[in-house]
């Protein structure tokens, strides 16, 4: 009965050793996976793949701390997994309303807001002049905005000063002045760029909307040259 016993004990024993060692084998798994998404994330050059990199290294971080029991690991990944989601989550959104503007032909740009920051403007006030350095554009929440050289106006919901970005000097085109008093948004050309090459699709988009705007501007001076009598295609000998 005494060796029946002790077989018994040694079957356990080895039982339980062997899935100690399997315990081992999958911990240390987690950790070589968050390790080589990690390393991948870091070698990424657009935005979204090296966020989805990211989050999967955290959450192999996060349960390798949870297997071996280490509180900061736990804390640290804890908190980049949702980090990580949201940013994610942001830049797609980002993309979609900028594929869904460019679609509509909707050159508002308001999908920009959580990019920008808040300004005010008295009436009167002057934005810019003609051949100032250009290093951001507007977006017009409140109030009236009007170029005195062509006339053209600009109310909430339209953008201005993106020109600059596309002009080699980056200078300012034209002059920009408040004719009633209100509240703009702002990005610098910088954060522009930076969306840019974190997403080529978000450049993509954001060029065609540019051409639109473009476009529309270059319609209304030959609609007014023409209310003028003037032929916007003449040119002089």
């Amino acid at each position: 009965m005494l060796s029946g016993i002790t077989s018994s004990i040694r079957e356990w024993a080895g039982e339980l050793h062997l899935a100690d060692d399997w315990m081992t084998l999958f911990t240390v798994s987690m950790g070589m996976l968050g390790a080589v998404f990690y390393v991948a994330s870091i070698s990424m050059k657009t935005v979204i793949p090296l966020r989805i990199a990211g989050i999967a290294s955290a959450v192999f971080f996060l349960v390798f701390g949870v297997l071996v029991h280490s509180f900061t690991t736990i804390f640290l990944y804890f908190i980049l997994v949702p980090l990580n989601s949201l940013r994610l989550y942001q830049m797609l959104e980002l993309i979609k309303k900028v594929r869904v503007a460019a679609g509509s032909r909707d050159l508002s740009m308001d999908w920009l807001e959580p990019f920008m920051t808040k300004r005010r403007y008295r009436q009167g006030a002057l934005l810019f002049r003609k051949n100032d350095v250009a290093n951001e554009m507007f977006l017009v929440v409140k109030g009236v905005y009007r170029v005195p050289e062509l006339n053209l106006i600009f109310r909430p919901g339209e953008i201005f000063g993106e020109l600059g970005l596309l002009t080699s000097e980056q200078r300012r085109t034209q002059s920009m002045e408040c004719v009633e008093s209100g509240q703009v948004l702002t990005i610098t050309y910088d954060k522009v760029r930076e969306l840019y090459f974190e997403n080529p699709e978000f450049g993509f988009y954001f060029l065609r909307l540019i051409s639109e705007r473009l476009l529309q501007q270059v319609a209304h001076m030959e609609s007014v040259l023409q209310q003028h009598g003037i032929d916007p295609h003449y040119r002089g000998t």
